[in-house]
């Protein structure tokens, strides 16, 4: 009786401490378990989470995640909360697939091979989001995992374009993801400084007054344009990860239009199905009332390559 009293002991130890021992809490988004799980370590390095969280009672007051479980599996587990000090794959896309939840829509996303076409991976989540809170609401500074700036220093992420801007450098990139065997001027490398001295969606201000000036509600001249407004990190149909509908970039475009998912094909070099859905010339010319193809018009040489004239960098035409 006495010893079956001492493993009794042991047990509740082991799993009875509540979650603010292991400093997991939704107040501050931190779901990642540390090395004092089950107070003092003792169900650090343990991969059963069945044995001390039973499905009866896991994830009380959080149904989405409680039926999550019960449908995937405990071995879902390690996604949001970490490996647990056991060393094993963590899971994103046995939630995050196809049909209920997608994470990769189109023949392109962001898999750090440039031009590869193969599906996101776990580890690929990872690299980007290693510990996100996965309460639907993005945030900087809990979603996506910080990489040292210029200096080497994790200081908090300015915005989401800081944060692509970290890796697509010429001089600082992250160790073990270092771009190889490009040419100067290539955006990969090039994209910090073509975003702060030449392009216009970057740091460079445009004064509106151009011929062809014009632009939709939700964007201004002066305004900084985000990375993901252009391109879609998780899964596209068009090459250089530009958003393949309007749904899934153009971000400060009035919700209104943006929601009609307008298809962008970019096909051949014309880009005009995406510039479209934020530029509007004022005054029509060159081609300004056609169609785009999507449904939209309100810029010119509509199905031409735009490349020659407008590509990241550009001085000519002060980049994009």
């Amino acid at each position: 009786m006495k010893c079956l009293l001492i493993l009794i002991f042991v047990f509740f130890t082991g799993c009875g401490v509540p979650e603010e021992s292991d400093h997991v809490s939704t107040e501050s988004g931190n779901l990642i378990l540390s090395a004092s799980h089950g107070g003092g370590g003792s169900a650090w390095g343990f991969a059963g989470c069945e044995s001390c969280h039973p499905m009866s009672v896991i994830h009380e007051g959080a149904e989405n995640v409680r039926q999550m479980v019960k449908e995937k599996g405990f071995k879902t587990c390690m996604g949001c909360h970490g490996d647990n000090g056991t060393g094993k794959k963590r899971p994103c896309v046995i939630c995050h697939n196809m049909p209920d939840m997608p994470y990769q829509s189109g023949g392109h996303s962001h898999n750090f091979v440039s031009g590869a076409s193969e599906r996101l991976t776990d580890g690929e989540c990872l690299v980007c989001h290693d510990a996100s809170d996965m309460n639907g609401v993005f945030n900087l500074e809990r979603d996506l995992t910080l990489f040292g700036d210029v200096q080497g220093v994790l200081f908090p992420y300015q915005s989401e374009t800081d944060f692509c801007l970290r890796c697509h450098n010429r001089d600082h990139q992250q160790a073990g993801f270092e771009m190889s065997g490009l040419s100067f001027d290539d955006p990969l490398v090039a994209m910090e400084d073509n975003y702060s001295h030449t392009d216009y969606h970057g740091f460079l201000n445009s004064s509106g007054m151009g011929t062809y000036a014009g632009l939709r509600d939700g964007y201004r001249y002066g305004s900084v344009v985000k990375c993901s407004d252009c391109h879609s990190l998780h899964g596209t149909d068009n090459e250089a990860l530009i958003i393949d509908n309007s749904v899934d970039g153009a971000g400060s475009l009035d919700p209104d239009l943006r929601d009609g998912s307008y298809t962008v094909d970019t096909a051949g070099g014309d880009f005009s199905q995406l510039c479209v859905l934020c530029h509007n010339m004022e005054t029509i010319i060159d081609s300004g009332d056609v169609d785009t193809g999507n449904g939209l018009s309100g810029v010119h040489e509509v199905g031409i390559d735009c490349r020659p004239c407008h590509t990241h960098g550009e001085a000519v035409q002060s980049g994009l």
